[in-house]
């Protein structure tokens, strides 16, 4: 495969939030005055090869899986910024909910309720969607086998679709992919309850190569957080208040969670 000469970016998040991360990728063409090209990753960052052979200059990847990968490679990539939503909901702080999400028909009232229940989540490496109910059960030392059945759906659009359709009786969604979904289905809003919130959790960031080197990552960080009015109007669309520079141990807590729950076995 022919090296891209420009900024290589792949987004490993859901891809409800592609025009967001798409407008990040022009803004920083037009400030560094470079080619970018983006690219929506269809693979667990964990193993994606284009990631392992360094090949990537750009992320949008979960904490959960970037603290995985660092103590596999530690001085690959670095983090960038985070964006910090609009919504009061976060404190004006990058970060986000898992909401627990059931059908608005169903008799479940509070997360109790659950038990015996079918759980679909996205993915076993997903901090929003698996990580943080194992966490909670954790806490509360549910019973093990606390769900009757669970299923993978793959990604968290079709989680929701899956309770809404009844496939599934609850799910654990990125409460950021959820707002945006509801923006973009409104008429789903009125088939969705939300029963629990787990979280918060430090914002998905965006990460960097660090073979860039300093000067570059410099003026990417200092370009996000100053961003352009054009960026600006992609900002208030997704529902994106500013940017907030981040470190690689802001995420580390995510790491602890996901070691213990080992300890959990969901059904």
């Amino acid at each position: 495969m022919t090296r891209y000469k420009g900024l290589r970016i792949i987004s490993y998040l859901a891809p409800n939030g592609l025009g967001f991360y798409q407008a990040i990728a022009a803004y920083l063409g037009r400030v560094l005055g470079i080619e970018t090209q983006l690219e929506q990753g269809e693979c667990d960052p964990l193993e994606d090869p284009l990631l392992f052979q360094d090949q990537l200059d750009l992320a949008f990847i979960c904490g959960l899986p970037l603290v995985r990968y660092s103590q596999i490679i530690s001085n690959q990539l670095q983090t960038l910024v985070a964006p910090v939503l609009q919504s009061s909901r976060y404190g004006n702080c990058p970060i986000y909910y898992a909401d627990v999400i059931v059908n608005a028909d169903s008799n479940i009232k509070k997360f109790a309720d659950l038990l015996g229940k079918t759980f679909c989540y996205n993915d076993l490496g997903s901090n929003s969607g698996y990580n943080l109910l194992c966490h909670r059960l954790i806490q509360e030392t549910y019973p093990h086998n606390f769900f009757g059945k669970t299923i993978q759906s793959g990604f968290h659009q079709r989680s929701i679709r899956w309770v809404v359709e009844g496939l599934a009786d609850c799910a654990a969604i990125d409460s950021v992919v959820l707002e945006q979904e509801l923006k973009d289905f409104p008429e789903l809003s009125q088939h969705l309850r939300v029963v629990e919130v787990l979280g918060p959790s430090p914002m998905p960031p965006l990460v960097v190569a660090q073979r860039l080197g300093i000067s570059l990552i410099q003026q990417m960080q200092l370009a996000l957080l100053q961003p352009d009015a054009e960026l600006q109007r992609v900002m208030e669309k997704f529902g994106v208040r500013r940017f907030a520079a981040v470190k690689l141990e802001n995420y580390q807590i995510l790491n602890k969670i996901y070691r213990d729950r080992s300890f959990v076995n969901l059904s």
